[in-house]
């Protein structure tokens, strides 16, 4: 068309359009382009097989318009047998679809919302399970604390174990504490460790509120179910997600040396992608009111007494403490991560966290004096799976069960016993020898090969400088 305009001939516009010129004279003469002339196609081009039941569809979704096309062909194939195959299951699909646009409810509306600076910040829990990181080797399983700034998007995240107030309130302390400032509002959802049931509609709990009060920072919640109005997390959840397993996949690997090397890894990641948003943070930086002069104790602590079996429990676990404090009244801090016990202003004891209710876990070192007097009690041991430091001390239960059942329990706990006064990991390592060359687990072969030095890796020698050459240098003479 356009060439036509500056007198191009007939045959020339065929040849520069790749069509015959006698089309190239029909779309001159009409003025119209060829996706203009066609027509849309109005009419089918095979039977609609759903032509006679579909009042009756019609129907059920006037009555029900929840009901999904997939609920009614399975009812149509019951009520009609033989008549309708699966591979006509779409075409019902797209007439469905087609009957919810013209006629269907109205959907519900979300409205997006205009955040300012300094305002509000939110928070959530994602787990992390699916990106299978390990750390030595195993599996980790756990989840993110992910707080953000809803108008410049700045984003902290925290390692933890459990959706507890514990992970809670030190990933909301450490967040502000790296920002530096104090946003006014803080949301979540509905979440356990903020929240519990009242009489209506989930209501904060007290140690949530006093959180929030000492920063200063006005509570809010979404309402159950509608997770779309702590929507800036909950949106930025799979881009968190994304974001650490592409740079997993730069890196080459899923594994860590530790749990701190994890944490440092990811810190750098947000860290990174917060400098990009730099100009906004400072936009809600000015506006923000300061920090209170101190932070808040990211535990909370128990008076507990110790039982007969000592054992304390804290927040419906079990946990060991040492048997010289029996029936002793002990305070155990529960933190996100760990859980420590103190007796006298001391430190006595610190295990990891258990996550959930009901169960327990037991130091060996705490019970195994006892133990060790009382060799009988420890088959039927209500927690005896607790007493095997590492799969090598279980193998080696397991050898003795078979080559020595009446004095198994009494040579373990004479390993246990060693390897708590002097070395786990010595022991380990003994142990792991004599069963991968079929040796005998006597007590004594055991203590021996513990207790031999580790050979150094590498056998060289540091040779002594000349010191002359440094005489010669420092008169300023060449050797």
């Amino acid at each position: 068309m356009k060439l036509s305009q500056e007198g191009m001939l007939k045959a020339a516009l065929a040849a520069k359009a790749g069509m015959d010129e006698k089309t190239i004279r029909k779309y001159l003469r009409l003025g119209k382009l060829p996706s203009q002339l066609k027509k849309k196609r109005d009419w089918r081009t095979r039977e609609d097989p759903f032509q006679e039941v579909w009042g009756e569809v019609e129907e059920k979704l006037k009555e029900t318009p929840e009901l999904e096309a997939l609920t009614l062909f399975e009812d149509l194939q019951r009520r009609y047998q033989g008549r309708f195959t699966d591979g006509q299951l779409r075409t019902l699909q797209r007439r469905v679809r087609l009957w919810r646009g013209l006629h269907g409810p109205d959907q519900e509306v979300y409205f997006p919302q205009v955040h300012y600076p300094g305002i509000q910040a939110q928070s959530d829990f994602t787990s992390m399970n699916g990106l299978e990181i390990q750390i030595e080797g195993r599996r980790f399983p756990h989840l993110l604390y992910h707080f953000v700034l809803t108008y410049s998007n700045w984003e902290y995240v925290e390692i933890c174990g459990s959706e507890s107030f514990e992970a809670l309130q030190s990933g909301l302390q450490n967040a502000l504490w790296v920002l530096g400032r104090v946003p006014e509002e803080h949301r979540t959802d509905n979440l356990t460790a903020a929240t519990f049931k009242g009489r209506s509609r989930r209501e904060f709990n007290e140690a949530y509120l006093g959180l929030v009060r000492h920063y200063g920072m006005r509570p809010s919640r979404n309402h159950p179910g509608e997770a779309h109005q702590n929507g800036d997390v909950e949106q930025s959840h799979w881009r968190v997600k994304e974001r650490v397993d592409q740079t997993l996949l730069l890196r080459g690997n899923r594994n860590f040396e530790s749990r701190t090397e994890y944490g440092s890894f990811l810190k750098g990641i947000f860290e990174t992608k917060n400098q990009d948003r730099r100009k906004r943070v400072e936009e809600e930086l000015a506006v923000m009111a300061p920090l209170p002069s101190r932070r808040l104790e990211d535990y909370r602590e128990y008076q507990v007494r110790v039982s007969a079996y000592s054992t304390v429990l804290v927040a419906h676990n079990i946990y060991s403490a040492p048997s010289r404090l029996s029936r002793h009244e002990v305070l155990a801090r529960l933190y996100a991560d760990r859980v420590e016990i103190y007796f006298a202003g001391q430190c006595v004891a610190q295990m990891e966290r258990l996550r959930g209710k009901g169960r327990a876990t037991i130091d060996y070192r705490h019970v195994i004096g006892s133990l060790s007097r009382k060799p009988g009690a420890f088959q039927h041991y209500r927690y005896r799976e607790e007493l095997f430091p590492s799969t090598v001390y279980r193998q080696a239960y397991d050898w003795l069960l078979d080559h020595d059942p009446v004095h198994a329990s009494r040579r373990y706990l004479a390993i246990l016993e060693w390897a708590a006064s002097n070395s786990e990991a010595a022991m380990e390592t003994a142990l792991r020898e004599h069963l991968d060359e079929g040796r005998e687990l006597y007590f004594a072969h055991l203590i021996a090969s513990a207790e031999q030095p580790l050979e150094p890796a590498f056998d060289f020698a540091i040779p002594l400088p000349d010191l002359d050459r440094y005489d010669a240098l420092l008169e300023g003479v060449a050797p």
